[in-house]
């Protein structure tokens, strides 16, 4: 069974945290906020509802981009799969919701953003990985490249949807 997947816009509470793992890995910790404001009709005032705070967390490429692009307080968009962290402290077990984000950026509704390829794409190619040499955290998928399955419903014409 697969982990739950997030898609979502929520807001930095922190800014990213960047580490290296032993094996030199980066890794990047992103402490966000998700919450439901809504405007009340009768007031039109802006109203928070419940808050979802989750650390996500980005390997790699991704960390190292993320870090510098980044900072507390900007509103962004994000995917990934939720799972639960878990560790002992003091003989005490604990655990709490966890992001490994897939995918993040700033929301351009409230930011302006100058896009440009980090390094390793200039020196790679478009993509930015070398064919079979990227390597990744224990428990993530390897995305398919290559045309699309002939069953994909989502190939069957340039400009239609399939429905």
């Amino acid at each position: 069974m697969s982990l739950p997947a997030m898609t979502g816009v929520g807001r930095l509470t922190g800014d990213p945290e960047l580490r290296f793992t032993q094996a030199g890995k980066a890794v990047a910790s992103i402490p966000l906020a998700f919450n439901s404001r809504r405007l009340n009709q009768q007031t039109q005032q802006w109203e928070d509802g419940d808050t979802f705070f989750v650390r996500g967390t980005v390997w790699e490429r991704l960390a190292e981009n993320a870090t510098e692009t980044l900072s507390k307080g900007m509103e962004v968009l994000v995917s990934g799969e939720l799972r639960t962290e878990r560790w002992e402290k003091d003989g005490q077990k604990h655990e709490r919701p966890a992001l490994l984000i897939r995918s993040i950026a700033p929301n351009l509704a409230y930011a302006v953003a100058q896009v440009s390829k980090d390094a390793a794409s200039q020196q790679t190619g478009q993509g930015g990985q070398r064919q079979g040499t990227q390597q990744r955290p224990q428990g993530q998928q390897q995305y398919r490249q290559g045309p699309p399955p002939q069953d994909d419903p989502w190939a069957t014409g340039p400009n239609e949807p399939p429905f």
